[in-house]
């Protein structure tokens, strides 16, 4: 069976289970997308493995498991999303350690949180994309719920927290302060160790930035 190359596209609160996020993959040389339903705190550590201006205080327990790794020459080479089974997703982390290969089996949301982390490349099969994999619509029709819950959750990407209202001030909570503001309140969050809410900030500042 073929490889897929896949990048993260972005992680967005999922709309169809409460508490999880949906974190969104992209086929490498392709159209297709490929959405896991991930848990918080495997939203939280994604996130701030992307977003490299949040250094948390203290290593969350993939920090620590890159730490430790490095500590004795153990480098994750790939992960391997290789089984789709009633909609749970199941991954293989490629290790390495003295020019000897090793399997170890893994949630995919640990498994690409510890990828970030070392830089490694996130592969699937032909078939599980073929299974699972979906295309973005360019003009969805109206009145197409599957299609519109589909641009809603790839529209905004690396976003964090219930959407409680769908007004702006529900999208952007900090939407009012000025980006000085931004920054110290972000300062304070990092270090509360408060990620999901420095996340946020930093959403707001990029918005404001770009």
């Amino acid at each position: 069976m073929s490889l897929v190359k896949l990048s993260i596209k972005g992680i967005s609160y999922s709309q169809t289970q409460n508490g999880a996020y949906a974190l969104i993959l992209n086929e490498v040389d392709g159209e297709r997308k490929l959405p896991i339903v991930i848990g918080a705190f495997e939203a939280q550590s994604i996130a701030i493995a992307l977003e490299k201006e949040i250094k948390p205080p203290r290593p969350l327990t993939h920090d620590l498991f890159k730490n430790f790794a490095e500590r004795f020459d153990i480098i994750v080479k790939q992960v391997i999303i290789h089984k789709l089974v009633d909609g749970v997703f199941y991954s293989s982390i490629i290790c390495e350690r003295d020019k000897i290969e090793e399997i170890i089996d893994a949630r995919t949301s640990d498994a690409i949180a510890l990828a970030l982390r070392f830089n490694a490349p996130i592969f699937t099969y032909k078939n599980i994309l073929d299974k699972a994999g979906i295309y973005l619509k360019t003009n969805p029709q109206e009145g197409d719920n599957d299609s519109n819950e589909i641009d809603d959750i790839l529209s905004n990407p690396e976003t964090f927290g219930n959407e409680e209202d769908e007004n702006q001030l529900a999208e952007r909570p900090f939407l009012k302060h000025s980006i000085q503001e931004l920054n110290e309140i972000l300062a304070i969050a990092v270090s509360d160790e408060d990620y999901e809410k420095a996340a946020k900030i930093r959403d707001e500042i990029s918005k404001r930035e770009s």
